[in-house]
């Protein structure tokens, strides 16, 4: 009992991995429960998201230093290796706001999709699959994995709201994928770029990335791919024209996720990757962005007194 105690209670057990693992492994047990009028499948996705969300907060109380602005609770396990690929995660202060708000806006997405009765099993499955992916993005501490959970959200948003959106779900997923699709070639361009730059081995580590200097010019082009990117998923002008038809016909709960967690991930990339591991470009850059974000705040102001569709205003 003591040594089941203090696995718990040290840096040893972990937690991340059990927290990114345990909504999509949870959702693959919905095909297993008796089918009783979808209450059980529902119950059942809710108390998942009732775990996950207890379970989170409750390892970052003990085991995360609020006066450590190092990167904590770092896990590296080899996942391919053939390409020596690594399983890592960590996560600092800015980690932790994006991760346990994608708790509690995917518990209230869940409770929200309670009147959903067709494919019921296939809809909160996917629900959950959404949970894992996104704090699999909030936590990565490697470019690759990033990547692999950015590309899982935009294919798991694209089947909710093609199976379960209003009347023109199809030209809106459409639209949705063209879109982020185009951005995450940016950001494969970007990822393989900087993996491979100045080494005779790839490295992906973002320990390893934040030291790496590059030329001036590169760097430049680096920053570029990397910002189309997550401007599309923001979304910033003029790459934003696929939001208001997905929010308009999405289901609520997919755009309660959307709008509350899936666009924030596009601000958070910006800043752990082009701020961070292009900090000289960035510099350059940044006077232009406090523009750039003036101008979306009042070219949103000016336009939303027309809108009618409320799902489309919010954003």
């Amino acid at each position: 009992m003591v040594q089941v105690y203090l696995v718990f209670t040290t840096n040893f057990f972990p937690w991340l991995t059990i927290i990114v693992i345990l909504p999509i492994f949870a959702g693959s047990v919905i095909f297993f429960l008796p089918h009783r009028g979808n209450r059980v499948i529902r119950g059942y996705t809710i108390c998942i998201c009732i775990l996950e969300l207890l379970l989170t907060p409750y390892a970052f109380c003990y085991q995360f230093q609020l006066d450590d602005p190092l990167i904590q609770l770092v896990e590296d396990y080899k996942w391919i290796n053939f390409f020596d690929f690594h399983w890592r995660l960590g996560i600092d202060g800015l980690s932790i706001g994006p991760i346990l708000l994608t708790g509690f806006i995917t518990t209230l997405a869940t409770l929200a999709a309670w009147p959903v009765t067709r494919d019921s099993r296939v809809f909160h499955l996917l629900m959950l699959a959404m949970y894992s992916g996104q704090i699999g993005s909030f936590s990565s501490r490697d470019l690759l994995l990033f990547f692999i959970m950015w590309e899982l959200e935009l294919i798991l948003v694209y089947l909710l709201l093609s199976m379960w959106g209003g009347k023109k779900r199809l030209y809106s997923a459409t639209k949705l994928i063209l879109y982020t699709a185009g951005g995450s070639v940016f950001l494969l361009m970007g990822v393989l770029g900087i993996g491979l730059y100045g080494s005779t081995e790839p490295t992906l580590n973002f320990a390893t990335l934040v030291n790496q200097s590059y030329p001036a010019a590169l760097e430049i082009i680096f920053y570029i791919g990397f910002f189309i990117a997550f401007a599309v998923k923001s979304p910033i002008i003029p790459l934003h024209t696929w939001l208001p038809d997905t929010h308009g016909e999405a289901h609520y709960s997919t755009c309660m996720l959307l709008a509350g967690i899936l666009l924030k991930m596009g601000a958070y990339g910006l800043i752990r990757i082009n701020m961070e591991l292009l900090s000289h470009a960035h510099s350059i850059f940044s006077p232009w962005l406090v523009i750039v974000g003036t101008i979306q705040i009042i070219y949103a102001a000016s336009t939303s007194p027309g809108q009618r569709n409320k799902k489309k205003k919010k954003e």
